[in-house]
This record gives structure tokens, C-alpha cells and sequence, in this order.
């Protein structure tokens, strides 16, 4: 279940006239969404590459006690968000799924590796073209520790790479070497290829992907809701809006919320334009922004994420979700009473079905926005500018 409350704590601060007006241009965006070359990330995924993924899953868990996931941006962020929702906060599993090539940190990169030293794994590297800095650096370091551990037949069986189908140096590796391989298709974007093998492999060992996906599908029946919620933040930009903060009650969704602002911030920050996404995870952050939110600069409206049904604690007969949700109630009241626009959106828990269907709203929504902003919602070109000068100042030392 996925409800919507886009018109309690809404409504007053909408002008209705401006709204109409983006309201109006419906056709016209679910027009050049269908005919966008780059949109292959709403087509069905085959029952054919699900069980591949799933074959490939049960061979790893096999030989291997890790999977280490290389890949930074799209193809980190999605699985690693619905890895920490799906994990126990404290646990200690007989099979663990890592994540490298994400940042450069040297602390980060040392200790990863002395922790596989000891460890037999198995490494899924993702990047579409291969020449990402921070993944290349990442495999680089693995592919030394694989050849200090294992033979080359073995290491064979441990390096599964997921890419371009037909170009890109890991496509090539590919080739050469033999090592199994998923394709990232050319008609789906980083941010937007959550369903696909990049994510798939990763979230196989931590969910049901199938449940995940048929999720996602009914999710797709949800466009008139995430058109709507496109039009509301461009009409809220309009008066003045231009920080979306993302409000969650659960620690595991903070992640989800960085998933949230990298899908809206890449579709919609360019030409000057788009909606700032930030975050917070309450109650912690009302303790240290929420003074901001209530009293500030007027320049943000928020979007809750609330879970009704959640693994319950008493304290003094008192349940603690409960609790927790009246506190989500009373800070979105407080709030609209001190200015702030708020929209709440409900699923019943944390499953694969709603989470497949908060997913499918989201990414029509960012799409959607994008194009009433008249940019190109699929593109990023503005990532490339600091690689750029990266690589200048690199070659310079």
C-alpha cells in the first residue's frame, strides 16, 4: 500500500492558478517521456535474466562468504539504500555484501582489504564505461589482493562484471578473460537503473527480487499521482521553494533519502534550475535543523516517508512506533503551522512490494519534474566538468 497526502498541509500554500498552468502541460511530458530514448528502465525485466541473477547468486554464496560490490553513484546507491532498509540494524550474517569505489578514502580502502585477506569473495564490478576513477581505483586494488589469494582459473570465477554490451574496458575484460558478465542496457541512466542486473545481483542476497519488481510494476499504475507531486514542487519553486527536504523516521531509510536526492538532483540541476534535495532522519535531526525548518529562511517544503506498521517495542505499555508516528503527525502540524509546505507519503511497512512501488513513484515523479523544468531529465552533464579537471590536475603532479 502507497497513499498520498498532497493537499492537508499542502494546499494553502499552492497557487492554484500555477498549478493548473503545469497541470496543463500533462500531454505534452507524458509525450516526450514515451518517446525518450532513454527510458528503458519502465520495460518488464525477463523471467530469464531474474533467474540468471538468481542462479548466479546461489553460485557465489557456494564459493564465497563476501560479495564485494564496486561502483559508485548509480550503480551504489540504489542497492546499498534497500540493503541498509532490509538489514537488521545489528546482526552478524555468515554471508555479508560490501561496498567498494564509492569514495577514496585510504583508511576506508586499507581496511576493506585487510578485512578480505581473510575472507574467500567473490567481486561484482559495475560501471558502464569502466573508466569511472573511483571504481577503476577500487577493482584495481581487488583485482592485486585476487592475484595475491587465488589462481587465475579461480579468480576467473570470481570476478563477475556488470556493463555496457558491447564497449568500455570492462567489456573488454570481459571478453579476454572469460568472466560472467551483466549488461547495463543503453536505454536506462545510472539513477534510474535500479531494476537492473547493476542492483538485481546485490539486492538478491538480501531480498526478494521478484517481489521487489512485481512492486515496481504496480507502481507504474501510480503516473497520475507522480505527475501530480511533479507539478506541486514546480509550483512550489515558482513562490520561492527551492529546498525539498526528504523527511524519514526509521535510521535503516537514510539511505533511501540519498538514493531520493541523487535521482532528483541529477535529473533537475541544470540550466540554473531544479529543487535542492536534502534530507534528515528523525527524531534525531529536529534536535539540530529542525529550528531551522520551523523558524528559518521560508525557502523549504518537505516530504514525509511514513511507515504505519513497524517491528514493535513497548515501553511502560506504550508502543514505541505509535509514539513515533505521533511524533511524525505533530512535527508535520507544527511545521505547516510555521510556514513550511508538507506532503506525507504512507506505505503500510518496509516490504519488497512497497518498496518497489515508492520506487516506480519516484523515478516517473523525477522524470516528470524534469521536463517541466525543460531540461533534459536523463542527462548529467555537469558530472563531467570536476572529472574533467581531475584528470588535468592528476596529469599535471
Amino acid at each position: 500500500m502507497v497513499n498520498f497526502d498532497f493537499k492537508t498541509y499542502m494546499d494553502k500554500f499552492i497557487d492554484q492558478k500555477e498549478m493548473q498552468t503545469f497541470l496543463g502541460r500533462k500531454e505534452e511530458v507524458y509525450e516526450k517521456f514515451s518517446k525518450s530514448t532513454m527510458n528503458g528502465w519502465k520495460d518488464k525485466v525477463s523471467d530469464s535474466l531474474i533467474d540468471e541473477i538468481l542462479e548466479t547468486r546461489d553460485l557465489i554464496k557456494q564459493n564465497s562468504s563476501c560479495l564485494v560490490v564496486i561502483g559508485i553513484g548509480g550503480s551504489f546507491l540504489g542497492s546499498y539504500a534497500l540493503k541498509e532498509m532490509f538489514s537488521k540494524y545489528f546482526c552478524d550474517e555468515s554471508f555479508d555484501v560490501i561496498y567498494m569505489g564509492y569514495s577514496l578514502s585510504s583508511k576506508y580502502m586499507k581496511e576493506v582489504i585487510d578485512y578480505l585477506r581473510f575472507k574467500d569473495f567473490t567481486v561484482n564490478v559495475i560501471s558502464k564505461s569502466g573508466t569511472t576513477m573511483e571504481t577503476s581505483l577500487a577493482y584495481t586494488a581487488i583485482k592485486k589482493l585476487l592475484k595475491e589469494k587465488y589462481s587465475d582459473d579461480e579468480i576467473c570465477k570470481r570476478i563477475i562484471v556488470t556493463t555496457d554490451e558491447y564497449q568500455g574496458t570492462l567489456r573488454d575484460e570481459v571478453n579476454n578473460y572469460g568472466y560472467k558478465s551483466f549488461i547495463i542496457p543503453n536505454n536506462i541512466g545510472g539513477r534510474y537503473s535500479l531494476f537492473t542486473p547493476a542492483h538485481l545481483l546485490p539486492l538478491s542476497f538480501f531480498l526478494d527480487i521478484r517481489k521487489l519488481l512485481d512492486g515496481f510494476y504496480q507502481g507504474l499504475g501510480l503516473k497520475k499521482y507522480a505527475y501530480y507531486y511533479a507539478c506541486m514542487r514546480n509550483s512550489l519553486f515558482k513562490k520561492g521553494k527551492y529546498i525539498e527536504n526528504y523527511c524519514v523516521y526509521e535510521p535503516n531509510l537514510y539511505y533511501y533519502t540519498e538514493w531520493l536526492k541523487q535521482l532528483f538532483g541529477e535529473t533537475e540541476g541544470k540550466n540554473g534550475k531544479g529543487i535542492f534535495p536534502v534530507a534528515t532522519v528523525h527524531t534525531r535531526d529536529l534536535h539540530s535543523l529542525g529550528q531551522f525548518i520551523q523558524e528559518g529562511n521560508p525557502i523549504i517544503f518537505e516530504t514525509f516517508i511514513k511507515v504505519l506498521d513497524s517491528e514493535d517495542f513497548y515501553i511502560n505499555n506504550q508502543s514505541l512506533n505509535n509514539i513515533n508516528n505521533v511524533v511524525l503527525d505533530s512535527v508535520v502540524e507544527a511545521h505547516y503551522l510555521g510556514g513550511v509546505p508538507c506532503s506525507i507519503i504512507t506505505i503500510d511497512k518496509i516490504c519488497e512490494e512497497s518498496i518497489g512501488k515508492l520506487c516506480a513513484f519516484f523515478m516517473m515523479s523525477a522524470a516528470f519534474s524534469g521536463y517541466l523544468f525543460d531540461v533534459e531529465p536523463f542527462d548529467q552533464p555537469g558530472v563531467e566538468v570536476y572529472k574533467k579537471i581531475v584528470r588535468e590536475n592528476l596529469s599535471s603532479k
